[in-house]
């Protein structure tokens, strides 16, 4: 869906970085206190002037259901920002690309202009 990927940083206007931001984090303990402590730090105005949050992409740590505790914590991340959630695929951890959007993305593809289905 494009993007530039800026690891665990805010973006930086001065080197052209766009404003707005996709926080992406897996779906496990780690990864949603690390979501949960950005957009603490966003709802604080600990963010560069201009950045927009577009939403938060979680990606799936395992295949099956949540845990009921992590299914909690999105629900309580949902309450503050727009959650998109991709769902466990294999094929990620090898670093290949799916051909199509998973349904479960379309949302988040029209969020940042890519809604054609592709991920290219």
């Amino acid at each position: 869906m494009g993007g530039i990927d800026l690891g665990c940083r805010w973006p930086d206007a001065t080197l052209g970085e766009p404003a707005a931001v996709l926080l992406v984090a897996r779906t496990n303990a780690g990864g949603l206190g690390a979501a949960g402590r950005a957009l603490n730090a966003l709802r604080e105005g600990r963010h560069p002037a201009g950045m927009r949050l577009v939403g938060l992409v979680l990606v799936a740590d395992a295949p099956g259901r949540l845990p009921l505790p992590l299914a909690r914590r999105i629900r309580v991340l949902r309450s503050i920002a727009p959650v998109h959630q991709v769902p466990w695929l294999p094929t990620l951890r090898l670093g290949i690309h799916p051909r199509q959007v998973p349904k479960e993305l379309l949302g988040l593809a029209d969020a940042v202009g890519a809604g054609s289905g592709s991920t290219r």
